[in-house]
């Protein structure tokens, strides 16, 4: 559980500060600077694995024989998408084996020798498709929690965090995976583990996030100022795709080889500390994410209130996840673009104020109108009449939603 963190994350400033002059102690003796960005994080890898050696399986358990805080949760909260989550749950089993403390549900990750102990939690949001059969017969060894109802993405989150008993949490989507152990990637896993168990300065880390494909997909931010909601994932995008404030957004200046620190990382996968979350988390609040983002805008929240705290937020490319994007929210198209975008206005609501968020949401509803007129344009000259009617249904159904959060 988490530490002595005060829920506004001023109380354990002190203990931080101590285990970051501890870490420079320990590394101190390494041949190479403990902020190399090399690929295997060598010198930290080295001060964990010499820990590791002396730790045996049993420590998992207390007096009683039950099992205590385990290293590490992953969380994946899924919603009809049975054959994405499937091959996500196999690249974890083949980055992992069983456990030796007689609870199935554990299973032990990283270099052999190294017994780091995980659990995998499944959080189905009431879907219909063969998703609970599926995990049950082919992954027994998941954790499967049935919501009984679509949380959303906070909500199942959340629910999977409170059912959670490791010290670090991995929100990992069902539309990711591992790369396969012996593929020319590195082990992602034991690489984003490494680096946040090695500074405990660090509160989230994120690997670097690559297409079906291979090819990259952009996935460090900086928090938008008060005029990005105008100008990114907008038509004034489109026309102004190199614009200055979604160039900052996206850290177009850095290079994404590169490790560093950054405000915010895309919520696919997010390795975090659970003291950081607890340090963020509000005497009654359900978990670490903020329920009234259904879904979309969250994790920019969550890493807003976490680096408020003091916490670091890390982007590691030395680590690569495979993110095959946005299946779940596709099913339902309109909802999606309702959701995107009323989340967008709720984040100015809260960060930026009302007057800021009353005038980004009547811009996009502006821009969801032009098109509404464009496609029916279109429609009327003979062009894709289909086509442009699909269109003009679900940007009238944006608009009648008035994009209110």
């Amino acid at each position: 559980m988490a530490g002595d963190h005060s829920p506004d994350g001023r109380g354990g400033e002190e203990q931080r500060r101590n285990h970051r002059s501890a870490t420079r102690g320990a590394l101190s003796a390494c041949p190479c600077p403990h902020r190399l960005e090399s690929p295997s994080q060598y010198c930290l890898q080295r001060v964990l694995a010499w820990f590791v050696r002396f730790r045996r399986p049993t420590d998992l358990l207390n007096a009683e024989g039950s099992v205590r805080n385990l290293d590490l949760s992953i969380i994946i909260v899924s919603w009809n998408v049975w054959d994405l989550l499937r091959g996500c749950l196999a690249s974890i089993e083949r980055a992992s084996w069983p456990g030796q403390t007689g609870d199935s549900t554990i299973r032990h990750f990283g270099p052999h020798g190294t017994p780091f102990a995980l659990e995998v939690i499944v959080v189905d949001n009431a879907s219909s498709d063969a998703t609970v059969d599926g995990v049950q017969a082919l992954f027994p060894w998941v954790r499967l929690v049935q919501s009984g109802t679509n949380l959303g993405f906070t909500g199942g989150n959340n629910l999977g965090y409170r059912e959670s008993r490791g010290s670090f949490i991995f929100f990992f989507n069902p539309d990711t995976e591992l790369p396969a152990p012996r593929s020319p990637l590195p082990d992602s896993l034991w690489t984003l583990f490494t680096t946040i168990h090695s500074e405990p300065g660090i509160g989230v880390v994120g690997p670097q996030l690559r297409y079906g494909d291979g090819s990259l997909q952009s996935s460090r931010r900086r928090f938008p100022s008060r005029l990005t909601g105008f100008f990114e994932s907008t038509w004034s995008a489109q026309a102004w795709p190199h614009n200055p404030w979604a160039r900052r957004l996206h850290m177009a200046g850095w290079p994404a080889t590169v490790r560093q620190d950054v405000d915010w990382l895309v919520g696919a996968a997010l390795l975090c500390r659970r003291e950081a979350l607890e340090a963020v988390r509000q005497p009654g609040d359900p978990g670490p994410f903020d329920e009234s983002f259904f879904m979309y805008s969250e994790e920019t929240d969550l890493c807003r209130r976490v680096k408020q705290a003091g916490w670091r937020v890390v982007y590691q490319p030395d680590a690569v996840v495979i993110h095959y994007e946005g299946r779940s929210s596709e099913q339902v198209l309109a909802a999606r673009y309702i959701r995107f975008n009323t989340s967008k206005v709720r984040y100015y609501r809260k960060w930026f104020g009302s007057r800021w968020a009353e005038a980004l949401r009547r811009y996009l509803l502006l821009e969801f109108r032009l098109q509404l007129l464009l496609e029916q344009l279109k429609g009327r000259l003979g062009h894709k009449p289909a086509l442009r009617a699909a269109r003009a249904q679900v940007y009238r159904e944006v608009i009648d939603s008035q994009l209110r959060p």
